[in-house]
């Protein structure tokens, strides 16, 4: 293990670039300072008065079983044999982004790599990369769900292997994380749900893709998904809707190589376009109607 830094981020003349670290580190836990503990806490109060009711219940069951609370940011070395014992996933601390091919190794490999270092006051609200905050809070939790967790693993295994087919691939696949592990939602019994990590660890987006009428709320399809672009900038323009995680789980378990080849031949859709033969769900009903909207 190294020593951990704290990457971020870098302004240059082209703009914001990412800066990405392949190392993992031990997590710092005595170097955190009162203020990081404040940032956890507040950030961690907020969202679990947000979530009853917008969260799936697998996510604030799974949250409950690590046992995380807003007293103090929590101990990679305490959540991990709670995790290894569920699913025989554990977490492992790094600097920041890493790049893909390391980060699908790590997923292939069930750990989780989680940002050792957590924003500042003044990023509360929007921070432009993960911290502890997201992948800690956001992510962790449905590890504990078993199917969830298989999935995850599935999905590092194709991605390391569209990491060798081409960049074309990898792209279609980041869609499917993006629009899934980010930023999915679930229809249950007692309407949609949030599952998606980086809905549920910010507060704006936890109400605005359930309640505001903005977004698309689209219905799950492999091939669309991945051929759907998407926004890093802003709320999302569009959201997919999965009937259950073995539904997740069993989209992965298709070869995806003929997938790449025919979606090759294909145009992307923009984040907000729609189909006629899409299906559109409303927050709190277990119903879908087709559309003929096609903007």
């Amino acid at each position: 293990m190294q020593i951990p830094r704290k990457v971020e981020h870098q302004q240059t003349d082209r703009g914001t670039i990412p800066v990405y670290a392949t190392g993992v580190v031990d997590q710092p836990w005595d170097s955190y300072s009162a203020t990081d503990h404040q940032v956890w806490s507040q950030l961690f109060a907020r969202q679990r008065e947000v979530l009853p009711g917008r969260a799936c219940q697998e996510f604030i069951d799974s949250q409950n079983a690590l046992h995380m609370s807003a007293d103090a940011i929590p101990k990679f070395a305490e959540l991990n044999p709670i995790l290894r014992q569920a699913t025989g996933w554990e977490l492992v601390g790094v600097e920041g982004l890493l790049p893909e091919y390391t980060f699908f190794e790590h997923l292939a490999n069930r750990r989780f790599p989680v940002t050792w270092w957590i924003r500042s006051p003044d990023q509360i609200d929007y921070i432009s990369e993960p911290d502890l905050f997201h992948d800690l809070f956001g992510h962790v939790p449905l590890l504990m769900n078993p199917i969830f967790a298989d999935y995850m693993e599935a999905y590092g295994r194709g991605a390391m292997k569209a990491h060798g087919i081409g960049e074309q691939a990898l792209l279609n696949l980041t869609r499917l994380y993006w629009y899934t592990v980010e930023f999915g939602l679930i229809r249950t019994d007692a309407g949609l749900r949030i599952y998606g990590s980086g809905i549920v660890s910010s507060k704006g987006e936890s109400i605005y893709s359930l309640e505001s009428d903005a977004p698309n709320r689209l219905g799950f399809d492999l091939e669309r998904i991945m051929r759907t672009m998407y926004r890093i900038d802003t709320f999302q323009q569009s959201y997919f809707v999965i009937d259950s995680f073995e539904q997740l789980f069993d989209a992965t378990r298709p070869d995806f190589a003929p997938i790449y080849q025919r979606l090759a031949e294909l145009e992307d859709f923009p984040a907000r376009a729609v189909r006629a033969d899409d299906t559109v769900f409303h927050e709190g009903t277990r119903e879908g109607f087709a559309t003929d909207a096609d903007a």
